[in-house]
């Protein structure tokens, strides 16, 4: 599915974080638009237009990439600059081990891909959790949830690595233990100038540590991201709370 937002940046950040359901494009979108932030021929400025895309994912990354591709197609060919992504857009294993198996380093042939697809259709990509096989792998054995922001010529512009992993316990359903796989990152990435503002990156889980968003709203961010995977329990259990 995908959703347009069409507001300034300061109205995006409330629309990005309450978890509401966006309609379907065919509603929002019939004609395509001039590029955001072009001018136009009364010389005034088009508010930012960017894109929610939301996808489920499975352990098949190619399957899982054509899907993601044909949304963010979709997105620049109506003219917005910024397409957001969810976490685990690459793929959602059966089980960590196969997690661990499938994962890339940033520089491996799925990042590459992506950063093509941005460079071709000229459009910024928020790719919201990557499972990043990172430097100290060999060590670890462990990966990175990495939210990686690739701007409109398919170049890495910032990378931030989840610092809160979501270890909990569901009701019915025994633990989560992201731990068991991933690494927690150590650095807060500052907001990064887009063509829709500045943007705060964040995933998932990060939403329920309100200092976080203040470090980041203090640095000057516009627009706070929490691109998520939830569950059918863990999902109620964060927008619905957190977000009102």
């Amino acid at each position: 599915m995908l959703g347009f937002i069409t507001r300034p940046p300061r109205q995006l950040l409330s629309l990005l974080c309450t978890g509401n359901r966006l309609p379907r494009i065919s509603v929002l979108c019939t004609q395509p638009r001039p590029r955001a932030m072009e001018v136009s021929s009364s010389t005034s400025w088009e508010l930012p237009l960017v894109a929610v895309c939301q996808v489920t994912s499975t352990p098949n990354k190619q399957e899982n990439f054509k899907t993601c591709a044909e949304l963010v197609l979709e997105a620049a060919r109506l003219g917005a600059c910024l397409a957001f992504l969810p976490e685990a857009f690459d793929f959602i294993a059966r089980n960590p081990a196969e997690t661990l198996q499938l994962s890339e380093p940033l520089d491996g042939d799925l990042l590459g891909r992506y950063s093509q697809l941005a460079r071709e259709c000229g459009i910024w990509l928020s790719l919201g959790g990557f499972h990043e096989r990172g430097q100290d792998w060999e060590q670890t054995q462990k990966i990175y949830n990495c939210h990686v922001l690739l701007n409109n010529k398919g170049l890495v512009v910032a990378t931030y690595r989840k610092t809160h992993l979501c270890d909990v316990e569901i009701p019915g359903q025994g633990p989560m233990r992201e731990s068991n796989s991933t690494m927690p990152g150590t650095i807060l990435e500052p907001p990064i100038s887009t063509p829709a503002g500045k943007v705060g990156l964040a995933i998932c889980y990060d939403m329920r540590f309100p200092e976080l968003s203040l470090k980041l709203a203090q640095a000057g961010a516009e627009i706070l991201t929490y691109p998520s995977a939830f569950g059918s329990v863990t999902g109620p259990a964060h927008w619905e709370p957190v977000s009102s």
